[in-house]
């Protein structure tokens, strides 16, 4: 792969319960919403679960996401093409965690804070619903 070694960690208070943040991460549906403009592969389940593999796309780039881990408060994915690397997500009451290394061209760090700030804007408009 070419390109940089890169890490970026944030965390950030979002006005959400848990399980929002939660389906905001866990259902396709809810991240086709936030992470507009990617494009997802076609075929992918309503809901992410370990195993699974997808790939988004922006234009030409293209990253597919293996999910290692989706559970209650935590998702992690394992990412090859344009970055070869990992995401983890961590969550609770109010606050999310994202967490990117890999190597890529890409400017990781600016995408990851680009996409927490759609996130928490995307979260707080949600039913507020503890489930």
């Amino acid at each position: 792969m070419f390109g940089k070694f890169q890490k970026s960690h944030l965390r950030i208070e979002v006005e959400a319960p848990a399980s929002v943040i939660r389906d905001s991460l866990l259902h396709t549906s809810k991240l086709r919403q936030w992470l507009l403009p990617q494009s997802f592969s076609p075929g992918i389940p309503e809901k992410l679960h370990s195993g699974l593999t997808f790939t988004t796309s922006i234009g030409i780039v293209s990253v597919e996401h293996k999910v290692e881990i989706a559970n209650d408060n935590c998702l992690r994915l394992i990412l090859s093409k344009a970055i070869d690397g990992y995401h983890e997500w961590y969550w609770g009451e109010g606050w999310v965690q994202s967490r990117l290394e890999g190597i890529s061209m890409l400017p990781l760090s600016l995408g990851q804070t680009m996409s927490l700030l759609r996130f928490r804007q995307f979260v707080s408009t949600q039913p507020k619903v503890n489930t």
